[in-house]
């Protein structure tokens, strides 16, 4: 029987801290819960939320007059590298678990906040690898019909920072089969913890933030030349960094209430402290509007704004 709560405050929920209060909330740790969430909602004239780590979403200030579903516990199995993890199971932490069993090879992706769910619904990657690229198979449970279908990486559609859940948020993430390579346990964790200090010299580690803001986005020619040249790299897809672009068109450091685009790294947008959604929302605006001004480039949001 699930416990359904009332009036339950989201800020704590997220890596941002900003939002109201899901009207209802419940915890849920497998796909019968799930099924009986979504019933429960549509008997009381609910909407259905998915909420997982919290990591990469912007909660609106009025909350969610909704069934707010959160996927919760850290469960997996893994026989001869094949794993099958719930999709609530934190990234970093099966990263680290399965390291131990001597399998691995996607330690690059030790850091990226969330939950393997996520990772998967929006094809997180860091420094070259993408969950992408260690996915078999994907099982998703259809929240209107009540299907659950498996489906192959390949009719995952993955691409940059996307999926076919991302189009298709009717089909929720329930587990993740992957395939990882054997690996010494002393080697996974070297490699785990040297890529987590390589991303806190980077990006924004600890902050009240959804990690990345914007998705790097497809320049014209001329800019993408621009950034290789400067920065002596080659793009990949013709695609530069959001944060460079943010920089470049003077808005490091822009602020709208407690929201700031990072001086550290611009395409974080930071609360710091008493930021509202609306605050974020407007900053958001800001930059997206002038980077468009100055470079004819459209940026698109990776965080999901409810």
């Amino acid at each position: 029987m699930l416990t359904v709560k009332e009036n339950v405050p989201l800020a704590p929920l997220t890596t941002f801290e900003i939002g109201g209060e899901a009207r209802y909330l419940v915890r849920v740790r497998t796909e019968n819960d799930i099924r009986e969430a979504i019933e429960w909602a549509k008997d009381n004239g609910k909407r259905s939320v998915i909420l997982a780590g919290g990591s990469n979403v912007l909660i609106p200030d009025e909350g969610l007059d909704a069934l707010v579903i959160r996927l919760r516990g850290d469960l997996y199995g893994c026989k001869d590298g094949t794993v099958d993890s719930w999709a609530g199971t934190n990234l970093l932490m099966l990263i680290r678990a399965l390291g131990v069993q001597s399998w691995g090879g996607w330690e690059k992706l030790a850091g990226i906040p969330g939950t393997i769910g996520g990772a998967v619904r929006g094809n997180a990657g860091a420094f070259g690898p993408e969950i992408k690229d260690f996915v078999t198979k994907v099982r998703a449970l259809n929240s209107e019909t009540g299907e659950i279908k498996e489906f192959a990486n390949a009719e995952c559609d993955f691409s940059y920072r996307h999926s076919f859940f991302k189009d298709n948020p009717k089909w929720i993430i329930t587990r993740v089969v992957l395939q990882l390579q054997k690996i010494d346990p002393a080697e996974s964790a070297k490699l785990a913890e040297e890529t987590i200090v390589e991303r806190e010299k980077r990006h924004l580690q600890n902050v009240k933030a959804a990690g990345s803001f914007f998705m790097n986005p497809v320049a014209l020619p001329e800019i993408v030349a621009m950034f290789e040249k400067e920065k002596n790299v080659k793009s990949r897809e013709s695609r530069v960094p959001a944060g460079w672009l943010i920089e470049k068109a003077g808005m490091k450091g822009a602020t709208v209430g407690g929201a700031i685009a990072s001086l550290q790294h611009p395409n974080y947008i930071v609360n710091q402290g008493n930021a509202t959604a609306e605050d974020v929302r407007e900053l958001a605006d800001n930059v997206r509007k002038t980077v468009f001004a100055q470079f004819k480039v459209e940026l698109q949001e990776e965080a999901a704004v409810f």
